[in-house]
């Protein structure tokens, strides 16, 4: 009776000391699966972004981001346009782009830089994007911050951050509630300048129709021996005739 007494606290507490060694183990979180950067799929998680990815993956874009974050040091910045956003888009804007507009479209949604929140609030406008550009008007990007809201301007759309879909001190991406289209894409090419008329060549006297006048041998006759000769020729001999007399 006094083993069992004495050996109950012991299994007791062997007991105690298995549960907690197998519990600690349970709730030790899973190491997250080590992997490269992909906008493609923090988009995808985020969702409401198909249409922006569509764009991104047709204009190889993707890839584009993907390689600078994953083999440099270079941050990025990404305005991202919900599905809303583009649905606001006066219909057929898209399809009246082409392929070449469209990646400068996406490009104007990228910063070269990761930039934070705060950071907006000492950017130099016009904000460069990989569009490029932004001295000649075409492509700038003019932001600017009040309080914690952030407001950008494209000369065609305006539009501010809603919220911060990504962030790892490389890569921040920002929703939009509006498409940035740049001047340079949407704004009307001016027409090729007109090539005047040519000037008429003045016709040199070489260049005139050379008019030869056909003369009848008969007619030649006639100037050098006109038809009344003979009559006028019989009374001028009778005239000096009539002198001699």
């Amino acid at each position: 009776m006094m083993m069992k007494q004495h050996l109950a606290p012991v299994l007791l507490m062997i007991i105690f000391h298995h549960c907690t060694i197998t519990s600690g183990q349970s709730s030790a979180p899973a190491p997250a699966p080590a992997g490269p950067t992909n906008i493609t799929a923090i988009l995808e998680k985020a969702g409401q972004y198909t249409t922006f990815m569509r764009l991104l993956k047709s204009t190889q874009m993707d890839d584009r981001i993907n390689i600078q974050l994953n083999n440099s040091n270079q941050g990025l910045t990404i305005f991202a346009p919900t599905d809303n956003a583009f649905s606001n888009l006066k219909p057929g804007t898209l399809n009246s782009f082409t392929d070449q507009q469209k990646a400068q479209m996406v490009q104007f949604h990228i910063v070269s830089s990761f930039l934070s929140i705060s950071q907006f609030q000492t950017v130099s406008n016009p904000v460069s994007t990989q569009a490029g550009g932004s001295n000649s008007g075409d492509f700038s990007l003019n932001i600017t911050t009040s309080g914690n809201q952030v407001n950008m301007t494209s000369g065609v759309t305006n539009t501010s951050v809603a919220n911060t879909v990504y962030t790892d001190g490389q890569l921040a991406v920002y929703q939009i509630d509006q498409v940035l289209l740049p001047l340079g894409v949407v704004r009307p090419s001016a027409p090729p300048p007109e090539t005047p008329p040519k000037a008429k060549k003045a016709a040199s006297p070489s260049d005139a129709p050379a008019t030869t006048a056909s003369v009848d041998s008969s007619d030649a006759t006639l100037l050098l021996f006109p038809r009344n000769a003979p009559i006028t020729l019989s009374l001028a001999v009778a005239a000096a005739a009539g002198l001699l007399l």
